[in-house]
């Protein structure tokens, strides 16, 4: 997402082109103008106004601090910045900028953002033969570098086919989603859909709602069937059921991106 990763200018399968080309391997380097500050337990690791952001091409970006402002953490030279070094996410118990305690395992990106619009997209979504949701009253997300998603109010999905999922994810852009399952006739499909209880700011517009269904790993179930090798979910996530891939593989193909 944004400068780096998925769709993006300098990500691995850019939508756009540069001309003339830029080199693969470039990356940016720009000072973030916040205090950073990092914890490891109740004791200040770091805390620093002299930081760089780092981006690099497939990867979200990455800071690198003045090596006198880094104490009692493992340091690794930054080559892009002289003088700079990084610090592995991990090895911190908490990091913030400014007063705001920054999650996701990297700090956010100045150039991404999310914007919410009302749409009259068509949403349909059968679940083990169940229809869940049927509409076009919805929510288009455009997130950057990313395809849009759509969300429907909970007053227009079968609800009584949703069961809370135990899988949370947390996005650094729209917040901590809960998951849900799909219980039809006895049969349980993990992690149809998800929603955003309490989103950050950019993303109040989808609160509560629903979408999209099967979330990241359908995402990367689709990309894996147009030949990009992204995996499988990383956990607390779990593959789609392989129940999904015609289902997926025939919406591909009615927007000509493979053969039928």
């Amino acid at each position: 997402m944004s400068l780096t990763t998925g769709a993006a200018p300098f990500g691995r399968h850019p939508a756009g082109r540069f001309e003339p080309p830029v080199p693969a391997d470039a990356v940016y380097v720009e000072p973030l103008l916040r205090r950073v500050r990092a914890k490891l337990g109740d004791r200040a690791v770091i805390d620093s106004e002299r930081v760089v952001l780092v981006h690099r091409a497939g990867a979200p970006p990455t800071y690198a601090f003045p090596a006198e402002d880094v104490r009692e953490l493992p340091v690794s030279p930054e080559p892009a910045a002289l003088g700079y070094v990084r610090v592995p996410w991990a090895a911190a118990t908490a990091w913030y900028e400014e007063e705001e305690q920054i999650f996701g395992g990297h700090p956010r990106n100045p150039y991404h953002r999310v914007d919410c619009v009302r749409a009259r997209r068509h949403l349909r979504v059968d679940v083990a033969g169940a229809l869940l949701v049927d509409t076009t009253d919805v929510v288009s997300l455009h997130e950057t570098s990313r395809a849009p998603e759509l969300y429907a109010r909970r007053e227009v999905v079968r609800m009584e086919l949703l069961v809370p999922s135990a899988t949370v994810t947390y996005c650094p852009y729209k917040g901590s989603a809960s998951h849900w399952n799909a219980l039809v006739d006895g049969t349980l499909v993990r992690d149809v859909a998800w929603s955003y209880d309490d989103p950050l700011p950019e993303s109040v517009p989808i609160a509560r709602m629903l979408g999209p269904t099967y979330g990241v790993a359908g995402l990367k179930a689709a990309l894996n069937l147009l030949g990009y090798d992204v995996g499988a979910p990383r956990p607390p996530l779990v593959p789609v059921p392989q129940t999904v891939i015609p289902l997926l593989r025939d919406a591909l193909a009615r927007f000509e991106e493979i053969p039928a």
